[in-house]
């Protein structure tokens, strides 16, 4: 065996795991997030700076808010989804820096004091810990929708500030039925890594 970790839990997490379309009526609770969470914090950041930030939509207010800025096709499954999570960068994420790095709290000034380095960083450590954040709910046992399809400038002002960029909204909770489509291929060993 090649890897380390258990086929089941690979199975759980990659080859059995798919992006749901459909959800049970079952709900997701704060305590399943938060293990979640508490999970994925642990995933490497540059400078352990964690600009990822969740913004929780569970009440019926803010689905009605959110399910207009959804593109057509993501209308109905965030509005019935058990949960949904706006997943945001913090473009500020460098004032936790002396906290997050107290080996070089320093860090802060040195490479982060102009904000367009602090959003480029952003944005792909962001993308990296939405990515460790989908592979954590699957962790759960639970599904996720991941959705780039709505209006990014409209989420921001609807739910964020100025300060904080959208990435992507997803959808948590059990399948329901039908929930995703056949596995769609993928690129061959051969065809992704070269040796130089």
């Amino acid at each position: 065996m090649t890897l380390a970790l258990d086929r089941t839990a690979q199975d759980l997490l990659f080859r059995e795991a798919h992006t749901a379309n459909t959800f049970s009526a079952e709900p997701v609770t704060d305590e399943q997030i938060q293990a979640v969470y508490d999970l994925v914090k642990y995933a490497p950041t540059a400078f352990n700076q964690s600009p990822l930030r969740v913004v929780l939509v569970r009440s019926q207010e803010a689905r009605e808010r959110l399910a207009p800025l959804m593109a057509e096709g993501n209308r109905a499954k965030t509005v019935s989804a058990p949960l949904v999570a706006i997943l945001a960068t913090d473009n500020e994420f460098h004032e936790e820096l002396p906290t997050l790095m107290p080996h070089f709290p320093q860090a802060k000034d040195v490479f982060f004091a102009e904000r367009p380095v602090r959003e480029r960083s952003a944005a792909l450590n962001g993308a990296l810990q939405a990515g460790y954040f989908l592979v954590g709910v699957r962790a759960a046992g639970l599904a996720a929708g991941p959705m780039t399809g709505f209006d990014h400038a409209g989420v921001q002002k609807e739910f964020l500030d100025a300060d904080h960029t959208p990435l992507m909204i997803v959808n948590i909770g059990e399948p329901g039925e039908n929930a995703s489509r056949p596995r769609a291929p993928r690129l061959a060993y051969d065809q992704v890594v070269t040796t130089v």
